[in-house]
């Protein structure tokens, strides 16, 4: 109970956090989205510092949970796409990773599609 408390709090300053810089960053005439952009790269940052730190053990599983789970799965969900390509890659599994990220792209999109259809249905 406790860990998912965690995730809940990191999670709700995360998302809140995006909300603000996307309200200060992203144009309400469109255009490219620097708010997003820079969320999600800001976040692939975060979470590599804090898995950095947690395996050098200067953070518990705790902190782990409440900053890369909790404030980046809140944040950004592309930093932990991110973080698990690295995985992939730091382990050489080459196919998984391609697999993984042409599939997210590809599946991800779509599914943006699919709901904007079903929503004009």
């Amino acid at each position: 109970m406790k860990q998912l408390l965690l995730v809940f709090v990191g999670g709700g300053f995360g998302s809140a956090l995006r909300f603000l810089i996307g309200k200060w960053l992203n144009s309400s005439n469109g255009g490219f989205p620097y708010g997003t952009f820079v969320v999600n790269i800001f976040g692939c940052f975060i979470i590599g510092i804090v898995i950095g730190y947690f395996s050098r053990q200067h953070l518990n599983q705790d902190q782990t949970l409440f900053l890369a789970t909790g404030f980046c799965g809140g944040f950004t969900t592309f930093s932990a796409f991110a973080y698990e390509n690295q995985v992939f890659l730091k382990s050489g599994d080459f196919t998984s990773f391609a697999i993984y990220t042409i599939a997210s792209f590809i599946i991800g999109f779509l599914a943006v599609f699919l709901g904007m259809y079903l929503v004009k249905a």
